[in-house]
Formats: C-alpha cells, structure tokens, sequence
C-alpha cells in the first residue's frame, strides 16, 4: 500500500525493480504484454470508462516513477487515468515516466482485443493478470448490463492488492552465489528495422501437449524449453559443436513456494543450460540435459540462495547510503556482464483463470516479452481453458528457430495453428 509522508503518498520499489529505470530506454523498453481476446469487437469508449472505473482500486498501477537521492521510488499518480487508443504501431515499446499522463502502463485495443503493457518496474506477470482481468470484468460489466445481475461491480474477491516487498519479508542471510555469468550463445542475424517487433503466436491443445510431455518424462514447461534448445542446435549450429552453451533464462515465480501473494514482483531467474561438447545430439538428449538442469536449480535450498543474493545488496546499509547516480552506474556495469550470461528468457505465466459468468465471452489471452541485451528472440507461455499458446517475439529477420519450433511439435503430435501480426506475414 502507498505510504503517507508530509500528506504525500509514495512507495519503495520492490527488490526487482530497482533494475529496471536503470536500464529501460527506447530500444530496450523492459515492456511486457498480456492480452485478451473478446469474442465481440471493443468499444473503446466503454473501456475507458472501465479503465477509469478500475484503476482507483490498484494502488499498484496508480503511480508515477520518481527519482530519490539513493532510490528510485513511487509516488501516487493523481492524473486522470491514461486515455486509451486503438493499436496503431508495434506493440512493448518504451513507456516513459514523463508522457502517458505518467503512469507506467498503457492500454490498447484492436477489434476484439485488449491490450495491456506495462513497464516492469511495477510488477510481474501476476500483477498484470490481476489488473487485466479486472479491467475485463469492469468492461464486460457495462457492456453487457444483465452480468450486473449476476455479479457485484466490485473487485473479485481472490484478486491480490497486497504490495508488500516478498524479497525483504523473507530474506535470509546467505554467501552462496548461485548466479554464474559465463556469456552464452548469442542467436545473431539480419535485424528489424528500429522499434519492430515480429510475433508469432502458436495456438495448442493442452491435452496434447501434456501427453507428449509426459510420455518424455517432463512436464510442458521443461518440454518446451528443450523444443526451443533444439531448435537453435539445429537451426544454428547446424547439429555440431560450440563452446557457448544455449542458455535459457526461465523465471520461477515465488509466491508458491513462500505463500505470498504480493502484486509486486516476486520471481527469481533459473537457467536451462545446454553445452554442445559433442556432435548430433538427439532430442531426447537435449530434453534430459534440460530437465536436469532445471530441476537441480528449483529447490527450495537454491530458490532461498537466490532470493537472498538478490536482496543481498538492499539489505547492505553500507550500499544504501550510496547516491543513486553511483548506485545506477554499478548496476548498468553488473547488468553489461550478466545479459549476456542467456541466450534468451522463456517465461511461463500460467494458465489464466476467469470467472465461470465471464467465460462466455473471452476467446483467450496472449502474452509475450519485449527484448533485452543479448537476447534477440524470447518465449512466452500462456493458457486459457483447454489451448496454450506460445508467443515468440523477436527483433530478427530470420524465422527458422521458430519455425523448426513449431515443426518439432507437429511431428510429435501436436497439433499447432500459426499466426503472426504481419512482420512475419511472408516467412512462415
């Protein structure tokens, strides 16, 4: 919750997010997406009296970024909620704290879709859900008025508004040092013109997916990790050898394992690494080193190491009297050497619920990442009722990671329906 000092309102930034106003610029916006898909086209003036009916309610999002002497710190956004507008240009570009009425979010929308993208600094993907969904309910709720009948106009009872700091909660002293910053496999090419973004999104049935996964020994996530290491082995090293390992950057979320239920970030960053030391491994290879790999990294033992090297350095009071303008020149040298220690970030937020009123008409959500130094193509899972989707998004002219992606699914299975948002239109 926003705290009260001289009658202004203000709060600290989570552990994470002090990363973020450090490194964010416009051509590497720290933006994320999450989207519905309705199934009737927006109204977009409904949906700014929904945005505006909603946004009282998060604290979270109902801020501006401001700069201390030794942090960066929120304080209450009295402006009048953000005006939204239909998409007209690629989407996860730079927010910047100065423009958009300040807030640090924007909503978009294209015929039947709602778009929210926020800039990370102030939450994760549950955050986003959470704020999404409710601006869904609120619009579907003037829209059609018999749902008024059936729910209250009020907030849901299981959406979260907790915004305490997890990291700080349940730090415990460590001098483990679990993050290795070895420079990985970088999947280079031809890039996009300035602020291009290319997606593709590829819709699944998840029963078929759980099957094929299982029969492998994984669970979908890890399944799909390999599929994508694969894929770059093959389409990138051409099946030979290297001595930069594929690594993929998966995020955990820790709410499950510490019982929280903050809004603000809370997540911790582990590693599917693969070494190509020998020739022409098969997938079945791949998925084991994988599954290995991610598997001795989330334990409880190793998600408290690096929940406390994490927030090591704000526990510091040493380093907290450190001026910002030192602070953000530490931390841009740290993040130079640690970027590049992953070949890309495939993040899994989940499978979406909503409630049984609202189902009949939202079709499915999407999410996916903006891009990041060294890292020039990126995953996103998500689901919704029976179909998962995984989102690419990427900077790159070439398509043959992806579609090699794609490929491997269909021939163990699964069946995939392709759609892009027209970078791509001609490539796949």
């Amino acid at each position: 919750m926003l705290k009260k000092k001289n009658d202004l309102k203000w709060d600290k930034l989570d552990n994470t997010a002090h990363l973020f106003p450090v490194i964010a610029g416009e051509s590497m916006s720290n933006v994320y997406r999450i989207s519905v898909t309705l199934e009737e086209e927006v109204d977009p003036e409904l949906l700014q009296e929904a945005l505006e009916r909603v946004l009282p309610w998060f604290d979270g999002f109902r801020v501006r970024l401001r700069k201390g002497i030794f942090w960066y710190y929120f304080e209450e956004n009295k402006k009048p909620a953000p005006r939204i507008h239909e998409e007209n240009n690629y989407p996860n570009q730079y927010i910047s704290p100065n423009k958009n009425r300040s807030y640090l979010f924007r909503v978009t929308y294209y015929r039947r879709r709602i778009n929210l993208e926020v800039f990370h600094v102030l939450t994760d993907g549950m955050g986003g859900i959470n704020f999404l969904r409710e601006l869904t309910y609120q619009y579907l709720r003037l829209s059609h008025p018999a749902l008024m009948e059936q729910v209250p106009d009020t907030l849901c009872s299981d959406t979260s508004l907790n915004r305490e700091d997890s990291f700080l909660k349940h730090y415990k002293k460590s001098h483990a040092r679990p993050y290795k910053t070895k420079r990985a496999y970088q999947i280079k090419g031809e890039k996009l013109e300035a602020l291009e973004l290319g997606l593709i999104h590829g819709y699944m049935p998840i029963a078929a997916l759980k099957a094929v996964s299982k029969s492998a020994g994984a669970s979908i996530n890890e399944y799909l990790v390999a599929v994508f290491i694969w894929s770059v082995y093959q389409e990138c090293m051409h099946g030979g050898t290297d001595r930069r390992p594929v690594s993929v950057a998966v995020p955990v979320n820790l709410r499950p394992y510490y019982h929280s239920n903050t809004t603000k970030n809370f997540f911790v960053m582990v590693s599917a690494v693969f070494e190509a030391v020998e020739e022409n491994y098969t997938f079945a290879e791949i998925l084991k080193i994988t599954v290995d790999s991610l598997r001795s990294q989330i334990t409880s033992e190793h998600l408290d190491a690096l929940l406390a090297y994490n927030a090591s350095n704000e526990k510091n009071l040493m380093l907290r009297m450190v001026p910002l303008f030192v602070k953000n020149i530490a931390i841009k040298s740290v993040y130079q050497t640690s970027a590049l220690a992953n070949s890309t970030t495939i993040t899994n937020i989940g499978n979406i619920k909503v409630r049984e009123e609202y189902q009949p008409y939202i079709k499915r959500f999407h999410a996916f990442l903006s891009m990041s130094k060294g890292q020039n193509i990126k995953g996103c899972i998500c689901s919704y009722r029976d179909e998962l989707v995984f989102s690419f998004s990427s900077v790159l002219e070439d398509v043959s990671v992806q579609k090699r992606f794609f490929q491997k699914l269909a021939s163990d299975g699964v069946a995939v329906v392709i759609e892009t948002n027209g970078v791509y239109h001609e490539k796949m």
